[in-house]
């Protein structure tokens, strides 16, 4: 469930991050109506609690997958609710991007595209790899959520053994695996950032 929905918060929010930087005033594609619209879809679906969400995306999950429950129900409101978070977070990266640069390539004759794969994305690269790790980290939260209500995992193992039947010691074993996960999905992040950032 994490990794499948994390990939696709990736594929879909990175280029809602960029849209978000270039539309916005002074960018190099400014569209401030593109801009604020967008903008105000994304703060729509991150003000939504993710437990509501998964809740009143059930006819959707359904029209995608065919049910609303289990592993692949829960990737569909995962995905959803994962890409607005990362979007932002991309969009925050993108923008501590160094001016000059963006100016320096403009000069030399480089379209927006070249702006975007040779200054934008690159410069930003630490800070949205970062910025996905703790994605990463949040959808492990949120698809233990989602377990507890049928979608299986670690979130369902610790509901219905752990809780349900008082079984403490299963309970202790879900939390210390989610400790687990998330210390090496952290790690494993904070060094590929340090091998990106040249700074």
């Amino acid at each position: 469930m994490t990794v499948a929905s994390g990939v696709i918060s990736l594929v879909a929010g990175l280029p809602l991050g960029l849209a978000l930087v270039v539309t916005a005033r002074g960018g190099i594609a400014e569209n401030l109506w593109i801009n604020r619209t967008l903008g105000a879809v994304i703060n729509g679906f991150r003000s939504v609690p993710f437990i509501i969400l998964l809740v009143a995306l059930i006819p959707l999950t359904r029209l995608i997958v065919g049910t609303a429950l289990g592993t692949g129900a829960a990737i569909v409101p995962l995905a959803i609710a994962a890409t607005p978070y990362y979007a932002r977070i991309a969009e925050v990266s993108l923008r501590e991007v160094d001016r000059g640069l963006i100016d320096a390539v403009r000069a030399m004759g480089g379209n927006r595209w070249t702006i975007i794969r040779e200054v934008l994305v690159p410069e930003a690269l630490p800070g949205i790899v970062a910025g996905f790790t703790v994605t990463l980290v949040t959808l492990i939260g949120a698809s233990a959520m989602a377990g507890a209500i049928g979608a299986g995992g670690l979130g369902d193992l610790a509901i219905r053994y752990g809780y349900q039947r008082f079984e403490t010691n299963v309970m202790i074993a879900v939390v210390a695996v989610l400790v687990i996960l998330v210390c090496g999905i952290q790690w494993l992040g904070d060094r590929l950032v340090a091998k990106l950032d040249h700074r």
